[in-house]
């Protein structure tokens, strides 16, 4: 059992990205542990594209540059208890 919340307080320490181990997934059946694809909007270019969240780490904040444009958008991430994507926000990061 404590394995698992030590390399997750070491991942936190280190700002290490969480490890997604095959076959993780949650009880339910949701698909991936979590990930699945979503639409956004760039707020640069405004172009719409699919990108992979991650919801299994909870609620976060990420830069990933949009596929179309190449700029930095912030991603934020509002997870809710259940693990479902409750809100998605995509900001300018510059």
């Amino acid at each position: 059992g404590a394995g698992l919340a030590d390399s997750a307080s070491i991942d936190e320490q280190y700002a290490l990205e969480p490890v997604i181990e095959p076959g993780g997934g949650s009880a339910d059946g949701e698909e991936s542990g979590g990930v699945q694809l979503q639409r956004v909007q760039c707020p640069y270019c405004g172009e719409h594209f699919d990108t992979q969240l991650d919801t299994s780490s909870g609620s976060t904040r990420y830069i990933e540059d949009c596929q179309v444009c190449c700029r930095p958008i912030e991603f934020c991430l509002e997870v809710d208890y259940n693990g479902v994507l409750a809100a998605l926000t995509t900001l300018r990061s510059d």
